[in-house]
């Protein structure tokens, strides 16, 4: 998935200087998919990419079609794309331009020829032609099922003369596994992700769902076939060839550190449980104390407020349920503010009795929840549960001692003391 690179005239000018019009191709004319592995070294490219080829020496046709492009210079372009509403566009540049890039970051691109029909070529290139026009290239992105993997091989699909029968899915995988799988070495981008998905992305995938993944496209086509006119089925690749090798090592964090979200999550609630200890003892440590909620339920309640936008405002897949709202939820936030507001003392306290109740029969029952929670979950919602607690006893404790001290004091009154 590629940066958005040019502004828009510039991408109209390489469209008009690489098929001012679309062109008759030779029989011996090529249609090839193009399949990047990721690259480090931006969070759009550590899913991989895919582009389309056309190339024709008798035309001079050489052109490379790609759906990856977006531009994030839009006015709102965050909020758009929280809200699942990021438009992207389909490219064209020559292949002289689109193969040096991938060779500067030192990723591997293959190249899968297409066993198409001349009729076929011709249609297809036909239709990526008008798809380029300035007035048909831009879509709705969505990133399970509508972005630059996907787009492809659906005009594959739609401008062949048969039917593509692709080959059964190797295992069983969910939408969030695949995302594992890419994620892998960026632990706190695999987190972020789990926090911000709900349980729809544990669905399983079929093969043809997998494939808004670039590398989940590639495989399967090698072993798909085309049927066409009930004739005896053909492979989809012609063939395959390697253009780049991949030189550079991932360089991305193992997770095996306590930078670790895991890592981080036992570090805070230790630090929670230390500032729980201090404020049962009889030390003056009420400011330390309010700073320290203020800080922690804020936190907490920021990261709530975003997925409650996804919950309720996004329309991207797979944001709602979301089980994560549970522990993560809008609510800290306002009790961070009214921690300081002495009239909302009541209020914050049935916050903080319901949030401990709520959070109790979260973690009991956490292996029950239909939701792949990150084990992070755990520790992190044990430092609201116990702070939430902890604010609970000792306010039912201040009651107590001042109704023992009323009682003592009535009790004396009586007795003439």
């Amino acid at each position: 998935m590629k940066k958005v690179f040019i502004a828009f005239l510039s991408l109209i000018v390489n469209t008009v200087f690489v098929i001012s019009q679309p062109v008759q191709l030779s029989d011996a004319a090529k249609i090839s998919l193009l399949t990047t592995s990721p690259w480090s070294g931006a969070i759009y490219s550590v899913y991989g990419h895919t582009a389309m080829q056309v190339e024709d020496d008798s035309t001079g046709v050489d052109a490379v079609f790609n759906y990856g492009y977006f531009d994030q210079s839009q006015p709102h372009f965050m909020y758009h794309f929280v809200r699942g509403e990021t438009d992207y566009v389909l490219g064209v540049v020559p292949f002289d331009q689109f193969l040096p890039e991938y060779k500067q970051k030192g990723v591997e691109v293959i190249k899968q020829e297409l066993n198409l029909t001349p009729q076929e070529k011709q249609s297809l290139w036909e239709g990526l032609y008008i798809n380029s026009l300035p007035e048909n290239r831009g879509y709705r992105y969505n990133y399970f099922f509508d972005n630059c993997s996907t787009r492809p091989r659906d005009m594959i699909e739609k401008y062949l003369n048969g039917t593509v029968r692709y080959p059964a899915a190797a295992k069983e995988q969910t939408f969030r596994d695949l995302l594992h799988e890419c994620l892998h070495y960026y632990p706190w981008m695999e987190f972020g992700v789990d926090l911000l998905i709900g349980s729809d992305a544990d669905k399983v995938a079929d093969v043809r769902q997998k494939m808004f993944l670039p590398k989940y496209l590639m495989e399967p086509l090698r072993q798909a076939s085309v049927v066409r006119n009930d004739t005896l089925p053909l492979p989809l690749v012609k063939n395959e060839i390697t253009l780049l090798s991949a030189v550079n090592p991932t360089n991305a964090d193992n997770g095996q550190n306590i930078f670790h979200p895991l890592g981080i999550a036992f570090v805070l609630l230790f630090l929670t449980i230390i500032i729980s200890l201090v404020q049962w003892m009889p030390v003056k440590s009420a400011g330390l104390i309010k700073i320290y909620d203020t800080l922690l339920f804020g936190v907490f309640g920021i990261g709530g407020l975003i997925i409650f936008f996804l919950l309720f405002f996004s329309v991207h897949p797979a944001t709602s349920p979301n089980w994560n709202f549970v522990w993560l939820n809008i609510f800290a936030l306002i009790a961070a503010v009214l921690l300081w507001i002495n009239s909302m003392r009541n209020v914050v306290y049935v916050y903080h009795f319901i949030n401990f109740a709520v959070l109790t029969f979260f973690l009991i029952l956490w292996w029950l929840i239909p939701q792949q929670l990150p084990v992070a979950t755990i520790p992190f919602s044990m430092c609201l549960w116990m702070r939430s607690g902890a604010n609970v006893f000792m306010r039912k404790k201040r009651i107590r001692k001042n109704k023992r001290f009323t009682t003592s004091k009535y009790m004396k009154a009586g007795w003439g003391q």
